[in-house]
This record gives structure tokens, sequence and C-alpha cells, in this order.
């Protein structure tokens, strides 16, 4: 089956399972999504969320957080990993959004990944889901389920996002990011998963894939 016509069919799987599939990180605004996305590197959504309520309490906005100083910052997220980065990072950005866009959080890829600690994923993330601007931020999961199914050869995520872009419609992107994520932690895991019994796996991952997981079990 060619990579377009598998696409197509896991689309409409995906489809059918997340009609509309929720964000996973709480946040209230474009700034408070583009903070609670770069405190998920190494850390899980779930930490995360049980974390910004405290950290925005203090620093809604870029204004507030820019005043905090960075061990007010880490003390709020020190659950989360790499914190005292995280913390530097944080208040950094928030001084460049007041300094150099007028404390709101910019509108295109090339100023947001100018920001400390914003990589093209964190900038991808804040684009789909704060403005509606097609991106296809690839994660973890994203990454195993596109060279499990043979969308992508895995190589890199750089590749992945490329080769996923090519196979699925421009104006479906944001929806299966999030389709993506949710189904890769339901349904599909990395170790112990039964690739012939999965909804997707079962037709999409190639004879030599299976194998290769069976092994590892």
């Amino acid at each position: 089956m060619k990579r377009a016509e598998k696409a197509e069919r896991i689309h409409k799987i995906l489809d059918r399972l997340y009609p509309q599939p929720p964000i996973p990180l709480d946040h209230g605004d474009p700034f408070s999504l583009l903070v609670a996305v770069l405190l998920s590197a190494q850390c899980t959504d779930e930490r995360v969320n049980k974390v910004t309520p405290g950290l925005f309490a203090i620093g809604p906005d870029p204004q507030t957080m820019a005043r905090l100083s960075v061990a007010q910052i880490r003390a709020k997220i020190r659950s989360c990993g790499l914190a005292p980065q995280k913390a530097k990072n944080i208040k950094s950005l928030s001084k460049l959004l007041l300094g150099e866009h007028g404390g709101e959080v910019p509108k295109s890829f090339e100023a947001l990944e100018a920001l400390p600690g914003v990589g093209h994923k964190t900038a991808s993330v804040v684009m789909a889901q704060a403005f509606g601007v097609p991106a296809f931020p690839v994660d973890t999961h994203i990454h195993r389920l596109a060279t499990r199914w043979g969308l992508s050869s895995g190589r890199n995520v750089e590749q992945t996002e490329r080769d996923l872009k090519r196979v699925f419609p421009r104006e479906a992107w944001n929806r299966l990011h999030l389709q993506l994520i949710f189904f890769g932690r339901e349904h599909c895991p990395a170790r112990g998963h039964e690739l012939t019994a999965c909804a997707i796996c079962g037709w999409a991952a190639s004879k030599r894939r299976q194998a290769e997981e069976a092994r590892r079990k």
C-alpha cells in the first residue's frame, strides 16, 4: 500500500476515534500556552498541568512574569524536569516579549524560535493551537507511530514532519497532531504492544516491523 493510501485510511480511523481532540495542556491565552509547552519538555502534560496554576497565579502575563526572580519561578516549577534552565528561559522570554513584541506572543515561527528555550516543535504547537496556523509538531509519540506505520523513514523528527506534511491534507494537520498523540498514548504504546491486534498497526505496520517488535518483547 502506498503511503498516501495508508495515510488516508489512518486519517479516517483517527477522525472516528477523536473527532474533536482536546488540547492536553491547560492554558488561557497564547502566553500561558507558550510557557506550558516550554515546561512540557522532558515532563508529562499531567505534571505541567499541576504546576502551571501556581506559576500563573504569580506570573499571569509577560509583564508580571518578567518582574519575578528566577528563583521564584523555579520554586513553582521545581517538579518539572530541567527546572533551573526552564526558569531562566521563562524569565528571559518574558522580558523579550516586552522589549521586542509589545508584551504579546509573536505570530511567526521565526520570532517564536528566537525566544529562549523555544525550538521548532514548541513554536509549531503555539502557532497551531494558539493561532490556528497549520503546523505538524512532531513529538516522540508521533515520530514513533509514523515510523511504525511506514509513513516516514524515522531518520529524525525533521524528516518525519516533512513526510507527514506530504501525505496528510494541510487543513487537517493541527487536528491530526493531537489525534496521533492521543492514539499513541491510549492505543499504541512503545513497548509491549501487540501490533497485529491494533486498529492501525495490524495492517499499517510492515511484516518486518511486526517481527522486530515481537522480538523486543
